[in-house]
């Protein structure tokens, strides 16, 4: 640095004695630089290109949402837009928004419903119509991008235009996320709305006192997305203020003599003005889009967040080859789920970064790599100390995957850097980012309509996560399945005859086939109730099923006409019932007419052998009719097909039972109740054991355990009535005796 013999102007950094030679620059923990202005190349060329990547993948990411399924949860947020469009339109005089039981809608934000329901208002789409969930699916899509693009521009912020490049890459690239920006309504707008804020506020920051106008709007908007979206968008807010906080601090810490180098109090007082006026124009711009917070803006928001975590769904969910509640799963669920499913670059990247930590901090802006990081890492890691209620995978995490993929991209043009002016060894760093993207990119290209189900070779794809973990847990396939349908002529307008369809997925497939009026009946069948029922054709995909199952090899069934898959796994089966054999049977068991069931369930297993159910209902006969052999065979067929099928696991007990060797019949139904922990029937007959081998105690225990399970179990009931009664306690018999009374 030359000598001068000026006094420096007060807003250089480091102040210096007036007519003496400057020091200098020593490193600091935060140099001034990059506390007032961005650290960016400034390439033209990658800018361009930077650019062009970035409007391709809009363009095709609004071209794939056209595509995409409808998502089993729109249930719910279709008819919260509905309300909320009548709402605004009567200016709330309809107040159906304000409280709605099922699913709590009215405690999450309606800015995506608001926006996109007032659009099909204005284009005269009906929710039975697929332009309706279209519109929906193209604004996910166009929010999504707005993540994937201030997750780059951040990088870029961070650490120039490559940076900025490769992570938006590595988001494109990205299965789950893109996957997930075609269809999901929540969680990938508060994705949007997270990295909004995130970048803007570091662009805030970045050019304090006087920030850009658009990054302070930007700033704003994405405060106010976040809330508007769910109540968990408050811990944007906390970051403006955490971080507008420690930026403060280290940028007094790395100068000298505050007073003398331009942060007057009026700089100061700019400075708060913007950090607190954009947080309380970001919270009140959020109510505006959230009818119930509206009713009491600084109390509701609040509640709402409380609320979340009594009113979590518990829900099955399949993990490692189990099927659990989403409320048991172990504190590594969302780890797991994460490192399986993202790009092999994300996750290498991922952790390079933590390696090379100390470098990034040196190099960069270490608060903006530490906010990058922290937006990461902090919701993962605080969801496992609440042991929250996650489900479906991490979707419930996916606004920390955009400042992942910023961490990712550090590393990745860290080590390009690292080799500066050794091209090749800079475009072999490159090479091996691109083949670790190739596995992800291959999957994307080949399942465009529903790439969100991709598992990377850590657990050997989607093959390997088969029967281990949820694939398509929205059930977007049934799209797919309804299509296959109208391209055999099974459904179309010309249909001469009712074509009547059984699936677990009813939003989905009473809305794709609702243009066909009555010509199609559907029929609400859950997997394993599939008989109760007659139908034609079935949809269903591997949502809700047992690992177990699907680890046998045996599902589908064999009167599966066809399947959807991904990659040559299976995620939905079309199910084709010829004769109606199965529930048939099941009806004349019912009504006692045993030969003319068992003439039907042995057609079924003929023609369907892979059928556990009427493998199951024949086992039942057979044990009412005392025919033990024939029913131990009936067994063994369907707990080969399905080895968790309740009701072949306690036919086995109820075998043993009957075949009077009780402590055998006990070790069955304890590992019936291992392998379904919601066996009431397994606690009842263990009751029955333990009160014939005198323990009343046990015996009671066990009944009571079978009607918290299930409280309409009457069996149960009468049972303990007659044990307290033995006992002498007549309240307690009394008690249970009203309790059955009421059942009646």
């Amino acid at each position: 640095m030359a000598k001068s013999g000026k006094t420096p102007p007060k807003s250089h950094s480091v102040p210096v004695k007036p007519k003496a030679p400057l020091p200098k620059p020593v490193a600091t923990r935060v140099p001034t630089d990059w506390l007032d202005r961005p650290d960016v190349e400034g390439n033209p060329q990658l800018r361009k290109i930077f650019w062009g990547v970035a409007l391709f993948g809009l363009l095709l990411m609004i071209g794939l949402s056209l595509g995409s399924g409808i998502n089993a949860d729109d249930k719910f947020q279709v008819d919260y837009s509905q309300k909320l469009v009548s709402y605004y339109g009567t200016f709330g005089r309809d107040t159906a928004a304000l409280n709605i039981p099922d699913g709590n809608m009215h405690l999450y934000g309606g800015a995506f419903e608001i926006v996109t329901g007032f659009a099909n208002k204005a284009l005269r789409y009906q929710p039975t119509d697929l332009g309706y969930h279209q519109v929906r699916h193209a604004t996910s899509a166009l929010l999504g991008w707005v993540a994937m693009l201030c997750a780059a521009l951040l990088a870029r912020l961070i650490a120039g235009e490559r940076a900025g490049l490769i992570t938006l890459i590595i988001m494109l690239l990205s299965p789950r996320f893109l996957g997930d920006s075609l269809m999901n309504p929540k969680d990938v707008p508060f994705a949007a709305g997270y990295m909004l804020a995130i970048y803007n506020l570091a662009a805030v920051l970045s050019r304090m006192p006087r920030p850009r106008p658009w990054n302070i709007a930007g700033l704003v908007g994405g405060l106010a997305l976040g809330l508007a979206i769910r109540a968990g968008g408050l811990l944007t807010f906390v970051y403006v203020f955490l971080f507008a906080g420690l930026y403060l601090l280290l940028s007094y810490r790395s100068r000298t003599g505050a007073a003398t180098n331009g942060e007057t109090p009026s700089t100061l007082g700019r400075y708060a003005l913007i950090v607190v006026g954009t947080a309380v124009a970001g919270y009140f711009a959020a109510m505006l889009f959230w009818p119930y917070a509206l009713q009491s803006p600084f109390k509701n928001p609040f509640l709402a967040l409380s609320k979340f975590a009594d009113l979590e769904v518990k829900i099955r969910v399949l993990y490692e080859g189990s099927n659990v509640m989403s409320d048991k799963t172990p504190w590594h669920y969302p780890l797991k789920w994460i490192s399986y499913t993202i790009p092999l670059a994300a996750l290498v990247g991922f952790f390079g970064s933590v390696i090379l930590l100390p470098r990034l901090l040196k190099k960069y802006n270490p608060l903006w790599v530490m906010l990058a990081g922290f937006a990461a890492v902090f919701p993962i890691f605080y969801i496992i100390y609440k042991h929250s209620v996650i489900h479906d995978g991490w979707r419930h995490l996916t606004f920390a995957y955009p400042p992942l993929c910023v961490v990712a991209g550090l590393f990745w043009n860290e080590a390009v850097a690292w080799f500066s002016g050794k091209k090749v060894l800079q475009y072999a760093v490159l090479g091996v980012m691109g083949l670790l993207l190739v596995d992800a990119g291959t999957f994307i290209v080949r399942n465009p309509q529903i790439p969100y189900v991709y598992f990377n070779p850590v657990i050997g794809g989607i093959n390997g996560a088969y029967g281990q973990f949820e694939t398509d847990y929205w059930g977007l396939s049934t799209r797919q399945g309804i299509e296959w349908l109208e391209q055999q002529g099974i459904l179309g307008p010309n249909m001469d005859k009712q074509v009547v369809i059984a699936t677990n997925m009813l939003f989905s497939t009473r809305e794709l086939t609702a243009k066909y009026g009555d010509k199609v009946k559907l029929r609400y069948l859950k997997w394993e109730k599939r008989c109760d029922d007659g139908w034609d054709y079935a949809l269903y995909p591997t949502r809700f099923l047992d690992g177990p199952t699907l680890q046998t090899g045996k599902w589908p069934p064999d009167n599966a006409v066809h399947l959807v898959e991904a990659n040559g796994v299976p995620l939905l089966a079309i199910l084709k019932d010829n004769g109606r054999n199965c529930a048939q049977g099941m009806a004349a068991a019912k009504a006692g007419n045993y030969p003319e069931a068992i003439v039907r369930l042995k057609a079924e297993v003929a023609n369907v052998p892979d059928n556990e159910i009427a493998w199951s209902n024949l086992a039942n006969i057979y044990l009412n009719i005392d025919s033990l052999e024939v029913a131990k065979n009936a067994i063994d067929h369907c707990l080969a097909i399905s080895p968790n099928d309740i009701s072949g696991n306690n036919y086995l007990g109820m075998y043993y039972l009957q075949k009077g060797t009780p402590d055998i019949a006990r070790a069955q139904f304890e590992t019936a109740l291992k392998r379904e922990p919601y066996n009431a029937g397994a606690y009842y007959y263990l009751a029955l054991i333990a009160r014939q081998q005198g323990d009343q105690q046990l015996a009671l225990n066990h009944l009571m355990a079978a009607i918290k399970i299930a409280p309409n179990f009457k069996p149960a009931y009468e049972i303990s009535a007659q044990i307290y009664e033995a006992q002498g306690n007549q309240p307690a018999a009394q008690q249970f005796r009203s309790a059955l009374g009421q059942m009646k």
